[in-house]
């Protein structure tokens, strides 16, 4: 099956923004470096459905460098740029994505990466999985295992677990150390407000900021808000999360008291209808909300179309919706992942951590083939360890280490 792109003659804006995340992702760098030597994938097919940008594409080619034979989608309609595609396909590898994907040219490519037969899974999201499990059940046998990204693909992988469906072992790539610390909070804490600030054009500081979620994410997102000046409001259905935002110096209310006061709204819960109809009645008039949960239902779209009295784009990527009331809600890329669709994700650094978790990881599946008898795996912590180390290297610091004198006082049973 050949590429499914929107044009080949792209691929030169492509391969600079590509070499530009090489020339910054050290960790990557060199682990391109040891596949090239190893092939630890040779022979094998790997089918991935990740943001379709630079740092993705990149790992692409980490993990062809290494042997795999690659089929590649993106997990968001919006975040897919068409230059990197196109660079990736005059790479060699098979891609299947475009921008501004329709559902169903969208499910066409999910199945497209997967029709071939993949032996290993890369998900963001759990599209893959979910099509693998539904709809292309015959392929499951040669799977060896996947990867999932982000926390909402976790949520489906472990209902399809506790309901016994899980058919092959998922790495919890989010989960690791040296993911979600950093992607999570930093990552998303910076890409959001890049995607935030170049869509609106508009002063943070002084501007009351909610933030919906005070997971990894959240606490990114709430932390920038509050560098720009902003005063922050947390809303949560945890208790100890809740005490923890409070903890931080951040006002924490119900949604839909907040949404009487807020100017920027950020949805980060992995949940629907997080802000819905009744919080839309109260809001201000030009109220700008924006999503960074992976699916585009935390905001309800459906029930402010629904409402609205008209509708009309006020700036690039963003809509405006007035309602009988009066007032205009403004809603950054349709609700979907506004670092992504609006700007350019997370910075290379950050996901050169979050990458070669995943590159690692992948690895490690192919070692373990057959050995495995959980369907939910932590990555090891050998491989969080090796990143971090490896990542503490190349930002030029050191740390101190154990005397066997202090081992063996900490391995002691009584002090």
């Amino acid at each position: 099956m050949s590429s499914e792109i929107r044009d080949i003659n792209l691929a030169e804006a492509g391969e600079k923004k590509i070499e530009w995340v090489k020339r910054n992702c050290d960790l990557l760098r060199t682990l391109e470096e040891d596949f090239s030597k190893t092939k630890p994938f040779a022979g094998k097919k790997v089918a991935l459905s990740v943001h379709l940008e630079a740092k993705t594409a990149y790992l692409c080619k980490v993990l062809a460098a290494g042997g795999a034979e690659m089929y590649v989608t993106g997990s968001n309609p919006l975040s897919t740029q068409d230059d990197v595609a196109a660079a990736l396909v005059k790479a060699g590898l098979e891609v299947h994505a475009w921008y501004g994907s329709t559902p169903e040219e969208y499910d066409r490519h999910i199945r497209a990466v997967l029709t071939p037969g993949p032996n290993i899974i890369i998900d963001d999201g759990g599209d893959l999985v979910h099509m693998m499990h539904t709809e292309l059940t015959d392929l499951i046998p040669g799977v060896i295992g996947g990867c999932e990204e982000t926390t909402t693909g976790i949520i489906r992988l472990l209902a399809m677990d506790r309901a016994g469906d899980l058919k092959f072992p998922m790495v919890l790539v989010n989960n690791a150390d040296c993911k979600h610390l950093f992607d999570n909070r930093y990552g998303t804490g910076q890409s959001v407000w890049d995607g935030i600030n170049r869509t609106t054009n508009l002063i943070v500081a002084g501007k009351r900021v909610v933030v919906a979620g005070y997971g990894w994410c959240g606490k990114g997102v709430a932390m920038r808000a509050k560098g720009l000046g902003a005063r922050v409001i947390v809303t949560e259905i945890d208790p100890v999360k809740a005490i923890e935002a409070v903890m931080d110096g951040f006002d924490v209310m119900p949604m839909n008291e907040a949404a009487k006061v807020g100017d920027f709204f950020v949805t980060v819960t992995g949940c629907d209808k997080v802000i819905d109809e009744e919080d839309f009645a109260v809001m201000k008039d030009g109220a700008i909300l924006c999503n960074a949960g992976h699916f585009d239902c935390e905001i309800d779209m459906a029930g402010l179309k629904k409402i609205a009295v008209e509708s009309k784009e006020m700036r690039h990527n963003i809509m405006g919706y007035k309602l009988p009331t009066g007032q205009w809600i403004n809603v950054i890329a349709e609700g979907r992942l506004v670092n992504l669709a609006a700007g350019d994700g997370h910075p290379a650094e950050i996901m050169d951590m979050s990458f070669a978790i995943q590159a690692l990881s992948a690895k490690y599946l192919v070692e373990h083939e057959g050995k495995l008898d959980k369907m939910i795996i932590d990555v090891p912590r050998e491989v969080d360890h090796e990143v971090a180390v490896r990542k503490l290297d190349f930002l030029g610091k050191k740390i101190d280490t154990l005397t066997e004198e202090q081992i063996a006082y900490l391995n002691k049973s009584i002090v």
